[in-house]
């Protein structure tokens, strides 16, 4: 009999969090049936990518995740859960899920609740308030899964859980994917110019990842640049408007969401990163499957991903500045380029392939589930 997950998500728009529990549906088959609810309706964007096959549906009326703390919603929350065996949490959205099934234990299924990063308003530090929610709702769950050794600090020293709490899961993707030729048409909109050097990102377009901060970073370089950013989000307009400040408007191309990043990547001479958070970025990893170079931030655990020899283009502290300066070198030196790009396949192929990130999340649920088994 199929094991009946619901899955809780502040949002379900394209990210890197959604990809991976799209590719876990897809792993687990006919094992799984998945019921998937997002405390924001209008944020379902990621649900075009889930590969037909899949069992799931998006729930119908379900009791809101988000809202003023209350006795009634907490109460209908755990209802609405008991009717499943399995219940995922994702992020700060969705930990009013994990606080009703503290207030409200008895007859629920088991828990495990994820933490992969945070949005704008925790960037810059994490909210005290927070911090003490997480704490008292978190023993609610069998589990608490992570992707990064920050991550991973954070939950044990701020929010207070034990060690045998927490499991620290890396990401992992489909690296055999990245190798080869991208498809010159998986972009569209991009021609690249006589000698242009392609300067790319991916993600969601928020303020989290401050892409107007890499507008300015690329609008400061030496050479022939064409600058790709691919995604959705809030954020396009600023991004349109800080080209046309830098004077790069006709240099920026901007095709939306594109999906099987494998299929585009190598169309990338660069890859950039301006988040001012991350944890394990998903779009880090794809990109040095690739063979790309990264210049970043020092953010998360991206300085601990690249390979060695693109330690020198993860720049000190956040900012545009500092990032333009990463950039320039690997901008002028196609060698450079390519030498860093091919060390950081090497990484990625050995640390970071999808198989391991599988088998691991399949050997947790089945735990908290006591079914080995169960998932394939």
């Amino acid at each position: 009999m199929p094991v009946n997950i619901l899955h809780l998500h502040g949002s379900f728009d394209h990210g890197g969090k959604e990809a991976r529990v799209i590719r876990l549906m897809q792993a687990f088959g006919d094992a799984a049936r998945h019921t998937i609810v997002s405390a924001d309706p209008d944020r379902m964007g990621a649900r075009a990518a889930i590969p037909r096959g899949v069992r799931y549906e998006i729930a119908q009326d379900p009791p809101p995740l988000a809202g003023a703390a209350s006795v009634a919603r907490f109460e209908a929350i755990a209802r609405y859960m008991r009717r499943f065996d399995l219940v995922l949490t994702y992020d700060w959205g969705a930990i009013d899920g994990v606080m009703a099934r503290r207030a409200f234990a008895k007859g629920a299924p088991p828990l495990v609740h994820h933490e992969d990063g945070f949005t704008e308003d925790e960037a810059s530090g994490l909210k005290a308030q927070r911090n003490i929610y997480r704490r008292i709702a978190l023993p609610a769950a069998s589990a608490l899964v992570v992707p990064s050794e920050v991550l991973a600090w954070i939950a044990a020293n701020r929010w207070k859980q034990p060690a045998s709490r927490v499991r620290r899961i890396a990401n992992g993707i489909a690296t055999s994917l990245y190798e080869g030729r991208a498809d010159p048409k998986a972009i569209p909109g991009l021609v690249r110019g006589p000698k242009e050097v392609v300067v790319g990102t991916v993600g969601g377009l928020t303020r989290v990842k401050d892409v107007p901060a890499l507008v300015r970073a690329v609008g400061g370089l030496s050479g022939r640049i064409r600058m790709v950013v691919v995604g959705d989000g809030p954020e396009r307009g600023a991004i349109e408007q800080q080209a046309r400040a830098m004077g790069i408007g006709d240099k920026l191309v901007m095709p939306g969401f594109v999906d099987r990043p494998y299929r585009f990547l190598g169309s990338f001479d660069i890859f950039a990163l301006s988040s001012l958070s991350e944890q394990q970025p998903t779009a880090v990893m794809e990109a040095m499957a690739a063979g790309l170079p990264i210049a970043a931030a020092p953010v998360g655990d991206v300085p601990r991903m690249v390979a060695a020899e693109n330690a020198p283009f993860i720049t000190e502290y956040p900012g545009e500045v500092r990032l333009r300066d990463a950039l320039q070198p690997l901008v002028l030196d196609a060698d450079l380029r390519r030498s860093v790009g091919a060390a950081n396949r090497v990484k990625a192929v050995h640390d970071f392939d999808e198989a391991a990130m599988i088998a691991a999340y399949r050997a947790l649920y089945e735990e908290v589930l006591g079914r080995p088994g169960a998932l394939g």
